[in-house]
């Protein structure tokens, strides 16, 4: 017995996991390790997809641009043009019916382009959970509309048929939830909405679906006191289902945003294009403005795959995640053009990934003379790989890269390419790369090409 307790107690000593308890304050929380998957992702979809996306028309946030302190006269108009007088919010909810929503086809979709995580909108603004909650009756995409779990539908599709994992963006607040109204009227002096609905909306999503990501959002009200923030990631920590895998956003109250937190958002669209000292994740859309469905945008209203890579890769260069949102219609339809997206993304991945995935930032966020080239680097059995990720394919047979500096053994490839690629060092430093000459149709890839770079000397 004696031996088998020593045993025990080295193993236990061993596990630096074991009697570690975070506390319900920012220091201890901001303590925990980020766990290493979300780092090696690197990419990511996000789904915006509720109520809103039955007018679907200018954006999530429909209901407060109609109906808000301050309305969009645009929204306004729309309503007085097609819905007859008394129609409300809540009779838009048995029109979201999801007849067409197939989550096998989403999760092939969602693996085809590369992604290595989604996180759907389980509840926005407008309040409706996109779960049976009972903590929100009659509101709910079980009780009306879709009379299904859209949220573990997808869940468990992504998990049967793909290596992904699964998030839940959820909004702490709700814009006319008469609780809500109430706590704000009262300065945020009472919580009653966040301890009635807010947090209980919480622990239910994560013991229920023990999501990989909780993606908080609409904090920006009250402080994180209010919103009862550090205690429930206490919880998630500690006690949780998820507690060693589970990853979270800056957005828990006024006093977090781009400061506490699993990573940090800082704002939307938010890509610094430098090094960034911690974790971030630029949430941005395929859409140049709005998050779900709009049935008045245009093609000129939609990224092209060119500036989506281009993100990907300037974000990736400086140490962050993408999560590239797209808007299902109401029907549960993810629109062609987004899907057309989406695997071209993935097309690209399949060829450049060593440059993308489990990557860190380089000593060079992007080249000193070349603005559009971009530098990833990758531990290897022989040393580091850098990855020169070249946005616009190069006009001249010779294209110098400044920040690279060579030895005699350093070689160069291109992804995609079998051919090894002839370089030599610069006159004033630097690398020269001989650009092959490449049939059009069998160049590796569309767009941004990636030249590996091995034995360099400032590794």
């Amino acid at each position: 017995m004696l031996p088998s307790l020593a045993l025990l107690t080295v193993a236990l000593l061993c596990d630096k996991s074991v009697g570690i308890r975070y506390e319900p304050n920012w220091q201890s929380l901001d303590s925990r390790p980020l766990p290493q998957w979300y780092d090696e992702a690197k990419f990511g979809i996000f789904l915006h997809w509720g109520v809103f996306s039955v007018p679907s028309y200018h954006g999530a946030w429909f209901w407060y641009y109609w109906k808000g302190p301050k309305p969009v006269p645009s929204v306004v108009q729309f309503m007085q043009e097609n819905y007859p007088p008394g129609f409300t919010y809540a009779d838009f909810a048995p029109q979201f019916t999801a007849e067409f929503y197939d989550p096998h086809q989403w999760a092939e979709i969602f693996q085809a382009s590369g992604a290595r995580y989604v996180v759907l909108t389980t509840k926005h603004h407008e309040g409706f959970c996109n779960w049976p909650s009972k903590y929100s009756w009659n509101w709910n995409s079980m009780d009306v509309g879709p009379n299904r779990d859209l949220v573990g539908d997808l869940a468990s599709a992504i998990r049967k048929s793909t290596d992904l994992k699964f998030g839940t963006y959820h909004s702490l607040l709700e814009f006319f939830n008469p609780l809500f109204l109430q706590d704000m009227a009262n300065n945020f002096t009472t919580n009653d909405f966040v301890a009635r609905k807010t947090m209980p909306e919480l622990y239910e999503l994560v013991q229920r679906y023990k999501p990989d990501i909780i993606w908080s959002d609409g904090d920006w009200e009250g402080n994180s006191t209010y919103w009862n923030s550090t205690n429930f990631l206490a919880w998630l920590y500690n006690d949780s289902p998820v507690k060693d895998t589970v990853v979270v956003n800056d957005r828990w109250g006024t006093d977090t945003m781009c400061k506490h937190g699993g990573y940090l958002t800082c704002h939307d669209h938010y890509n610094p294009e430098t090094l960034q000292q911690r974790k971030f994740e630029d949430s941005t859309t395929v859409y140049k403005r709005g998050w779900c469905y709009r049935r008045e945008a245009s093609l000129s209203d939609v990224h092209d795959t060119a500036h989506l890579i281009t993100l990907l890769v300037q974000v990736v260069s400086c140490g962050g995640n993408l999560l590239l949102n797209v808007g299902p219609r109401r029907d549960g339809i993810i629109a062609p053009i987004f899907e057309e997206r989406l695997r071209e993304i993935g097309q690209w991945l399949r060829v450049n990934s060593d440059a993308i995935y489990s990557t860190r930032p380089w000593l060079f966020q992007n080249d000193t003379q070349q603005p559009g080239v971009w530098y990833t680097s990758k531990k290897n059995t022989f040393g580091e790989s850098v990855y020169a990720i070249v946005l616009k394919w190069p006009r001249s047979q010779d294209f110098l890269l400044a920040s690279p500096q060579p030895s005699p053994q350093t070689t160069v490839t291109l992804l995609g390419y079998s051919q090894p690629i002839d370089w030599s060092k610069g006159k004033l430093g630097g690398l020269e790369l001989t650009i092959p000459v490449i049939p059009f149709d069998q160049m590796p890839c569309q767009w941004a090409w990636v030249f590996r770079l091995d034995k360099l000397n400032n590794v």
